[in-house]
Protein backbone atom coordinates (compact mmCIF):
# COMPACT_ATOMS: atom_id res chain seq x y z
CA UNK A 1 0.00 0.00 0.00
CA UNK A 2 1.49 3.34 -0.73
CA UNK A 3 2.31 5.87 1.87
CA UNK A 4 0.21 8.65 0.63
CA UNK A 5 -2.76 6.13 0.63
CA UNK A 6 -1.91 4.78 4.20
CA UNK A 7 -1.62 7.79 5.52
CA UNK A 8 -5.16 9.41 4.08
CA UNK A 9 -6.93 6.25 4.97
CA UNK A 10 -5.49 6.40 8.33
CA UNK A 11 -6.65 10.08 8.81
CA UNK A 12 -10.03 9.19 7.39
CA UNK A 13 -10.46 6.38 9.98
CA UNK A 14 -9.62 8.05 12.63
CA UNK A 15 -11.72 10.89 12.35
CA UNK A 16 -14.69 8.83 12.16
CA UNK A 17 -13.44 7.04 15.43
CA UNK A 18 -13.10 10.51 17.04
CA UNK A 19 -16.41 11.91 15.81
CA UNK A 20 -17.86 8.44 16.94
CA UNK A 21 -16.64 8.59 20.64
CA UNK A 22 -18.11 12.27 20.60
CA UNK A 23 -21.30 11.00 19.53
CA UNK A 24 -21.08 8.26 21.88
CA UNK A 25 -20.33 10.32 25.17
CA UNK A 26 -22.72 12.91 24.32
CA UNK A 27 -25.90 10.27 23.81
CA UNK A 28 -28.13 9.74 26.31
CA UNK A 29 -28.32 5.72 25.92
CA UNK A 30 -25.95 4.36 27.57
CA UNK A 31 -28.11 2.36 29.45
CA UNK A 32 -31.81 1.52 28.71
CA UNK A 33 -34.40 0.03 31.15
CA UNK A 34 -34.79 -3.92 30.57
CA UNK A 35 -38.11 -4.50 29.60
CA UNK A 36 -38.33 -8.03 29.31
CA UNK A 37 -40.12 -8.68 32.70
CA UNK A 38 -42.58 -6.06 31.61
CA UNK A 39 -43.26 -5.35 27.97
CA UNK A 40 -46.03 -2.98 28.45
CA UNK A 41 -45.44 0.27 30.56
CA UNK A 42 -46.43 3.21 30.57
CA UNK A 43 -42.74 5.07 31.42
CA UNK A 44 -39.59 3.96 29.47
CA UNK A 45 -36.71 4.84 31.45
CA UNK A 46 -32.97 5.62 29.96
CA UNK A 47 -29.52 7.01 31.49
CA UNK A 48 -26.62 8.61 30.03
CA UNK A 49 -23.02 10.09 30.78
CA UNK A 50 -24.87 13.52 31.93
CA UNK A 51 -28.25 13.22 32.36
CA UNK A 52 -31.03 10.61 32.69
CA UNK A 53 -34.28 10.76 30.87
CA UNK A 54 -37.89 9.83 31.18
CA UNK A 55 -40.09 8.76 28.02
CA UNK A 56 -44.04 8.50 28.54
CA UNK A 57 -46.26 6.87 26.40
CA UNK A 58 -47.68 9.87 25.48
CA UNK A 59 -44.40 10.42 23.45
CA UNK A 60 -43.28 13.34 26.20
CA UNK A 61 -39.99 12.87 26.99
CA UNK A 62 -38.24 14.66 30.01
CA UNK A 63 -34.52 14.84 30.95
CA UNK A 64 -32.87 15.53 33.99
CA UNK A 65 -29.14 16.04 34.14
CA UNK A 66 -27.09 14.85 37.09
CA UNK A 67 -26.78 18.21 39.28
CA UNK A 68 -24.25 16.57 41.25
CA UNK A 69 -20.26 15.34 41.31
CA UNK A 70 -19.74 13.65 44.58
CA UNK A 71 -22.72 11.77 44.60
CA UNK A 72 -21.73 9.64 41.34
CA UNK A 73 -20.11 6.33 41.73
CA UNK A 74 -16.40 6.36 41.59
CA UNK A 75 -16.25 3.55 38.69
CA UNK A 76 -19.37 6.37 36.69
CA UNK A 77 -16.58 9.25 36.85
CA UNK A 78 -13.73 7.39 35.78
CA UNK A 79 -15.72 6.71 32.51
CA UNK A 80 -16.46 10.13 31.72
CA UNK A 81 -12.83 10.76 32.74
CA UNK A 82 -11.58 8.36 30.40
CA UNK A 83 -14.39 9.68 27.44
CA UNK A 84 -13.03 13.26 27.94
CA UNK A 85 -9.68 12.15 28.02
CA UNK A 86 -10.49 9.83 24.42
CA UNK A 87 -11.42 13.05 22.93
CA UNK A 88 -9.08 15.90 23.89
CA UNK A 89 -6.33 13.69 22.21
CA UNK A 90 -8.11 12.55 19.25
CA UNK A 91 -8.95 16.01 18.50
CA UNK A 92 -4.60 16.81 19.02
CA UNK A 93 -4.54 13.89 17.05
CA UNK A 94 -6.46 15.15 13.70
CA UNK A 95 -4.75 18.80 14.26
CA UNK A 96 -1.19 17.12 13.67
CA UNK A 97 -2.26 14.82 11.33
CA UNK A 98 -3.28 17.57 8.78
CA UNK A 99 0.08 18.96 8.86
CA UNK A 100 1.65 15.10 8.52
CA UNK A 101 -0.27 14.57 5.48
CA UNK A 102 2.01 13.86 2.41
CA UNK A 103 -0.33 15.37 0.27
CA UNK A 104 0.12 18.95 1.74
CA UNK A 105 3.33 20.54 1.39
CA UNK A 106 3.55 23.43 4.16
CA UNK A 107 6.51 26.02 3.51
CA UNK A 108 9.66 23.70 3.04
CA UNK A 109 8.61 21.14 5.84
CA UNK A 110 10.87 18.15 5.03
CA UNK A 111 9.50 14.64 5.05
CA UNK A 112 11.27 13.48 8.32
CA UNK A 113 8.99 15.91 10.42
CA UNK A 114 6.74 14.88 8.28
CA UNK A 115 7.47 11.60 9.93
CA UNK A 116 7.59 12.27 13.16
CA UNK A 117 4.08 14.02 13.00
CA UNK A 118 2.58 11.27 11.76
CA UNK A 119 3.91 8.59 14.33
CA UNK A 120 3.23 11.46 16.94
CA UNK A 121 -0.68 11.43 15.99
CA UNK A 122 -1.23 7.42 15.18
CA UNK A 123 0.44 7.30 19.07
CA UNK A 124 -2.41 9.93 20.10
CA UNK A 125 -5.12 8.03 18.12
CA UNK A 126 -4.50 4.66 19.42
CA UNK A 127 -4.07 5.97 23.32
CA UNK A 128 -7.72 7.82 22.51
CA UNK A 129 -9.06 4.42 20.72
CA UNK A 130 -7.83 2.40 24.00
CA UNK A 131 -9.71 5.24 26.59
CA UNK A 132 -12.79 4.74 24.43
CA UNK A 133 -12.90 0.92 24.33
CA UNK A 134 -11.35 1.49 27.87
CA UNK A 135 -14.52 2.86 29.27
CA UNK A 136 -17.26 1.65 27.26
CA UNK A 137 -16.30 -1.75 28.90
CA UNK A 138 -16.01 -0.67 32.39
CA UNK A 139 -19.83 1.06 32.24
CA UNK A 140 -20.81 -2.44 30.23
CA UNK A 141 -19.56 -4.36 33.22
CA UNK A 142 -21.10 -1.96 35.80
CA UNK A 143 -24.55 -2.88 34.22
CA UNK A 144 -23.87 -6.12 34.18
CA UNK A 145 -23.03 -6.17 37.59
CA UNK A 146 -26.42 -3.92 39.23
CA UNK A 147 -28.16 -6.06 36.44
CA UNK A 148 -27.70 -9.59 37.92
CA UNK A 149 -27.55 -7.90 41.37
CA UNK A 150 -31.18 -6.53 40.67
CA UNK A 151 -32.00 -9.63 39.64
CA UNK A 152 -31.44 -11.64 42.86
CA UNK A 153 -33.11 -9.31 44.85
CA UNK A 154 -35.81 -9.71 42.58
CA UNK A 155 -36.57 -12.97 42.64
CA UNK A 156 -35.34 -13.43 46.30
CA UNK A 157 -38.08 -11.29 47.17
CA UNK A 158 -40.89 -13.17 45.26
CA UNK A 159 -39.61 -16.57 46.98
CA UNK A 160 -40.33 -14.26 50.23
CA UNK A 161 -43.85 -13.49 48.84
CA UNK A 162 -42.68 -9.93 48.70
CA UNK A 163 -43.73 -7.87 45.98
CA UNK A 164 -40.42 -6.99 44.62
CA UNK A 165 -40.18 -4.37 41.32
CA UNK A 166 -36.49 -2.84 40.62
CA UNK A 167 -35.56 -1.30 37.28
CA UNK A 168 -33.33 -3.23 35.66
CA UNK A 169 -31.13 -1.45 32.86
CA UNK A 170 -28.96 -3.62 30.27
CA UNK A 171 -26.86 -2.23 27.16
CA UNK A 172 -27.83 1.56 25.32
CA UNK A 173 -26.95 1.83 21.61
CA UNK A 174 -24.01 4.45 22.97
CA UNK A 175 -22.27 1.25 23.86
CA UNK A 176 -22.13 0.23 20.67
CA UNK A 177 -21.08 3.35 18.60
CA UNK A 178 -18.37 3.66 21.45
CA UNK A 179 -16.97 0.21 20.56
CA UNK A 180 -16.88 0.94 17.27
CA UNK A 181 -15.72 4.46 17.88
CA UNK A 182 -12.43 3.12 19.76
CA UNK A 183 -11.94 0.29 17.39
CA UNK A 184 -11.48 2.85 14.12
CA UNK A 185 -9.94 5.01 15.81
CA UNK A 186 -7.37 2.20 16.75
CA UNK A 187 -7.30 0.85 13.37
CA UNK A 188 -6.65 4.63 12.04
CA UNK A 189 -3.82 4.99 15.10
CA UNK A 190 -2.10 1.67 13.55
CA UNK A 191 -1.81 2.89 9.83
CA UNK A 192 -0.49 6.27 10.54
CA UNK A 193 2.59 4.05 12.42
CA UNK A 194 3.12 2.13 9.36
CA UNK A 195 2.75 5.23 7.07
CA UNK A 196 5.41 6.54 9.32
CA UNK A 197 7.81 4.36 8.03
CA UNK A 198 7.37 5.04 4.42
CA UNK A 199 7.95 8.63 5.30
CA UNK A 200 11.13 8.15 6.37
CA UNK A 201 13.71 9.12 4.01
CA UNK A 202 16.55 7.07 3.05
CA UNK A 203 19.49 7.26 5.28
CA UNK A 204 23.26 8.75 2.96
CA UNK A 205 25.43 5.95 3.45
CA UNK A 206 29.31 7.00 3.74
CA UNK A 207 32.02 5.64 2.39
CA UNK A 208 34.18 4.26 4.98
CA UNK A 209 37.39 5.58 4.76
CA UNK A 210 40.29 2.56 6.28
CA UNK A 211 43.62 4.47 7.00
CA UNK A 212 46.43 1.83 6.26
CA UNK A 213 49.85 2.23 7.27
CA UNK A 214 51.74 2.78 3.81
CA UNK A 215 54.48 0.24 4.03
CA UNK A 216 55.81 -2.36 6.37
CA UNK A 217 56.08 -1.91 9.90
CA UNK A 218 59.09 -0.17 11.35
CA UNK A 219 60.43 -0.28 14.31
CA UNK A 220 62.13 2.67 15.27
CA UNK A 221 65.89 2.63 17.20
CA UNK A 222 68.20 5.46 18.01
CA UNK A 223 70.13 5.75 15.27
CA UNK A 224 70.87 8.30 12.34
CA UNK A 225 67.64 7.70 10.17
CA UNK A 226 66.97 9.24 6.76
CA UNK A 227 63.74 10.97 6.72
CA UNK A 228 62.77 10.32 3.22
CA UNK A 229 59.87 8.67 1.29
CA UNK A 230 58.42 5.50 3.02
CA UNK A 231 60.75 6.29 5.80
CA UNK A 232 63.54 4.17 4.27
CA UNK A 233 67.14 4.17 6.02
CA UNK A 234 70.20 5.28 5.86
CA UNK A 235 71.73 2.38 4.39
CA UNK A 236 75.30 3.29 5.39
CA UNK A 237 73.45 3.61 9.11
CA UNK A 238 72.47 -0.19 8.98
CA UNK A 239 74.51 -0.65 12.20
CA UNK A 240 72.65 -0.83 15.24
CA UNK A 241 71.45 -2.89 17.52
CA UNK A 242 71.12 -6.73 16.06
CA UNK A 243 73.53 -5.17 12.90
CA UNK A 244 76.57 -4.62 14.95
CA UNK A 245 79.79 -5.57 13.18
CA UNK A 246 81.88 -8.58 14.14
CA UNK A 247 85.35 -7.49 15.45
CA UNK A 248 88.38 -7.31 13.03
CA UNK A 249 91.61 -9.22 14.01
CA UNK A 250 95.17 -7.17 13.10
CA UNK A 251 95.19 -7.92 9.32
CA UNK A 252 91.45 -6.64 8.86
CA UNK A 253 89.65 -10.44 8.81
CA UNK A 254 87.39 -11.34 10.52
CA UNK A 255 87.51 -14.18 12.86
CA UNK A 256 84.15 -15.45 11.16
CA UNK A 257 82.34 -14.55 8.01
CA UNK A 258 79.45 -12.14 8.28
CA UNK A 259 76.63 -12.10 6.88
CA UNK A 260 77.80 -9.03 5.01
CA UNK A 261 80.29 -11.09 3.36
CA UNK A 262 77.77 -12.81 1.22
CA UNK A 263 76.38 -9.85 -0.69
Amino acid sequence: MPTTLCQVMGFLVSSLGVGGSIMATAMDTWSTQDLYDNPVTAVFQYQGLWRSCVRQSSGFTECRPYFTILGLPAMFQAVRALMIVGIVLGILGLFVCIFALKCIRIGSMEDTAKANMTLTSGIMFIVAGLCAITGVSVFANMLVTNFWMSTTNMYQGMGMGMQNVQNRYTFGSALFVGWVAGGLALVGGIMMCLACKGLIPEESRYKAVSYNASGRNISYRTGPYKSGPGYEADPKARKGMGYEEAPRSEDGRRPYPSKYDYV
